[in-house]
């Protein structure tokens, strides 16, 4: 297949080898190489069908799209933001980072309305990835059979086993450094532990005092030099965007593999609607807009890759005659089940100074109460993990107390003084929380988003609970002064992955019910959330997915490498 122009032999660009004997593509200097390949677009006449088109290049397309391109897939990816370069789009800048964040109009509402259009959304190649905090946890065992074990949220169509694998890979392609992980599936990372900053220490000695136990890590930045990557500057702007490029997204390091492999991303498309023959019930493209422009593209699957609240809107907006309420949808499941994880901060005073944005915002972080405890009158648990708001959130953390006027201005003066810390709370799918479509339009005409969303009592206590342990942990650390507030993390769900239509949108290869070559693969699809950052599951996902596909291309229909497991 060839290779886009500007491009050059992977051998030559400096790949390295994972431990799965895959290799990617390094660029040199940071994006510019993605900079060049990106100015060759369209290499597909739009009258030609493709193997694949892909909605979405963030953590699941980004990587499906580098395995099919590597399996000899014609693979054209669309994504609706811009094709970042962050030698020249980022700045070292708080505010300046909003052009990475998803800020179409979308509607919220339920009891609990969750904010939108800042951490937990993307816009451009590489996704949500592109300013999340680098954190990449395992989901446990656990997460997979919550309603077998434990009564609640759902049990997952595939095991834990059956992710494993795909897991090793990923950690290793990004990769991950931290110490060794106690919990869940205890396992050991690639590359050895970052140094600590202030925040971390302050953390370590808060938990040593109450007897909980903390680890540094797992971060998707090498502690040292990587490849043509460098090594982590600790410069705290990794929800900004990492400008130097240590910390690992699909923009540096699967996407420029794809497009090494004959792949074409084609950004600033914004898919309408995904095509489908009502005849044969088959997906044959997908309708998009560029430069103002409808244009199509045929390709012989789809993949909607657009995350939990894109990802339904555009299988709704996408109804035919034969699927009048969306695809996937005979059931009535589509956008339900839309999750988020509670993730209140709590932030301590200290004498010295503490300075904690001078490193990864997750330093070090504990899983011990992530399991359901039979003690407790509610069911999952939570993580904690340092954070580091930079100084308009730490304005916000302020302001939420009530505190204005020259008492404000006293709190940002002090600001190198505080520790913050952060709980992932999981909060159980509910069916009412859900997207649905709007009667406001966005500049394309199209109906946008409403997002429902309401806390029941089990959430509720669990967010009550996870802020209580770290105001101990802090109170025990020295601090003189704790203030807390409640916030939201990390949306999945909307899409849901199940063992039968009656229950889900996909079944356990990600292929949408009913539709034939149609495939949703990105957070949307997690039955439960549990208490772990979502990205690097997202990404072992697609790795796993990609093999699916594969096989049923060569004719494989079996699920061998599953069933051994």
């Amino acid at each position: 297949m060839p290779i886009c122009r500007g491009t050059r032999p992977v051998s030559e660009i400096g790949a390295v080898r994972a431990r799965n004997e895959s290799a990617w593509l390094i660029p040199n200097n940071g994006s510019r190489v993605n900079h060049r390949l990106r100015a060759d677009m369209r290499r597909y006449d739009q009258g030609e069908e493709v193997d694949v088109v892909i909605v979405g290049a963030g953590a699941g397309g980004g990587t499906l799209a580098q395995r099919l391109a590597r399996a000899g897939w014609r693979t054209v990816v669309l994504d609706a933001g811009p094709f970042w370069n962050p030698d020249t789009d980022w700045v070292s800048d708080e505010r300046g980072a909003h052009a990475l964040f998803w800020t179409d109009p979308r509607q919220i509402g339920g009891t609990d309305p969750v904010p939108l259009g800042s951490n937990n959304s993307g816009r451009g190649v590489g996704g949500s990835m592109v300013h999340y905090a680098g954190y990449v946890p395992r989901f446990h065992p656990s997460d997979f059979r919550t309603r077998s074990t434990d009564g609640v949220g759902a049990d997952w169509p595939i095991s834990y086993r059956m992710l494993q694998p795909y897991y090793e890979q990923i950690e290793a392609e990004l990769p991950v450094a931290g110490q060794d992980w106690p919990w869940g599936d205890p396992h050991t990372y690639p590359h050895r532990p970052h140094p600590i900053g202030g925040n971390g220490m302050i953390a370590l000695k808060g938990a040593a005092e109450l007897g909980i136990q903390m680890r540094v890590g797992p971060v998707a930045i090498p502690n040292g030099r990587f490849g043509n990557r460098p090594h982590c500057i600790y410069r705290g702007f990794c929800l900004q965007g990492c400008k130097v490029n240590a910390k690992a997204s699909p923009l540096v390091t699967h996407i420029p593999d794809a497009l090494a492999h004959g792949a074409e991303i084609r950004a600033d498309s914004h898919v309408s609607r995904v095509l489908v023959d009502d005849r044969t019930a088959r997906a044959t493209g997908v309708e998009y807009y560029h430069a103002g422009v409808v244009r199509r593209q045929r390709a012989k699957a789809v993949v909607v890759a657009g995350y939990s609240i894109e990802t339904p809107r555009l299988l709704l907006l996408s109804a035919t005659k034969r699927y009048e309420r969306g695809l996937g949808n005979d059931h009535d499941q589509l956008g339900r089940y839309l999750m988020v994880q509670g993730a209140p901060q709590v932030a301590g005073r200290f004498d010295d100074e503490i300075r904690m944005y001078k490193s990864p915002p997750p330093e070090v972080s504990s899983e011990q109460f992530y399991e359901t405890d039979a003690a407790k009158p509610y069911k999952r648990g939570w993580s904690i993990q340092t954070v580091s708001p930079l100084p308009i959130t730490w304005a916000e953390h302020v302001s939420a107390q009530g505190h204005w006027g020259k008492t404000l201005r006293e709190y940002m003066r002090d600001y190198v003084h505080w520790a913050t810390l952060g709980a992932l709370c999981e909060l159980l799918p509910q069916p009412d929380n859900r997207v649905t479509l709007a009667d406001e339009t966005d500049r394309h005409g199209l109906p946008v988003a409403h997002f429902a969303y309401s806390q029941c009592d089990n959430d509720r206590q669990l967010i009550d609970a996870a802020t209580a342990v770290m105001q101990d942990i802090l109170r025990a650390a020295g601090a003189e002064e704790v203030i807390t507030i409640e916030r939201y993390a990390h949306l999945v769900g909307g899409a849901r992955m199940a063992a039968c239509a009656q229950d889900g949108v996909v079944d356990a290869e990600h292929r949408v019910f009913g539709i034939d070559r149609l495939y949703v693969i990105d957070g949307s699809t997690l039955p439960t959330q549990g208490s772990a950052n979502p990205a690097l599951t997202i990404m072992a996902l697609a790795a796993r997915a990609a093999d699916m596909m594969a096989r049923h291309a060569a004719g494989r229909t079996s699920h061998d490498d599953d069933q051994q497991r």
